[in-house]
């Protein structure tokens, strides 16, 4: 069972920046995209504040983010990095598994990763994801390089929309369909 406190605190910011995207996208008719809670039983609240300070997570989440972009089911998880490695221990088997499922039913699954230090926001696909994720498997590195990335899917901002990610979304479409 794992267990909760201040480190999960970590993507928050993250979070508040997607979950302001998803808004956009929703307010424009483009995208209905939805956080999953993951479901907690506290177990410490700070008796001044009434704040959780520790608590277990009830069940395994799947991802992040899920829902539906112009008739495409979509889900995503988003993560933050440090450094320029990012670790891949940072994604549950039990997230592998429900994003490749995801995707045998048409869906698109990836991930967001914020390199923080350099302030490279990222789409990463699932195609790409398991390349690591078998490699890892195999016996390779437990972790991939921001070097070792297709720079093309670096998310950058445009006016009104903080993380487009829509458009990597048609990025990842157009190169599974060879355009």
């Amino acid at each position: 069972m794992a267990t909760w406190n201040s480190r999960g605190l970590r993507g928050s910011a993250l979070e508040d920046l997607v979950n302001r995207t998803n808004e956009k996208y929703e307010q424009s008719h483009l995208a209905l995209v939805q956080k999953i809670p993951t479901p907690i039983t506290p177990v410490k609240l700070d008796k001044t504040s009434h704040q959780i300070t520790l608590a277990y997570f009830e069940q395994q989440s799947t991802v992040d983010y899920i829902g539906v972009v112009q008739g495409i089911p979509v889900c995503f998880d988003a993560k933050e990095c440090r450094s320029d490695t990012f670790p891949l221990d940072n994604i549950h088997e039990h997230q592998i598994y429900f994003m490749e499922e995801f995707e045998k039913q048409d869906g698109v699954a990836f991930i967001l990763i914020h390199f923080t230090t350099r302030q490279i926001m990222y789409y990463l696909t699932f195609r790409q994801l398991m390349i690591f994720y078998r490699r890892m498997q195999d016996g390779g590195r437990k972790s991939f390089r921001l070097d070792e990335l297709d720079m093309s899917y670096e998310i950058k901002p445009k006016p009104g929309i903080i993380i487009p990610y829509l458009d990597y979304i048609q990025l990842d479409l157009n190169r599974r369909n060879g355009d």
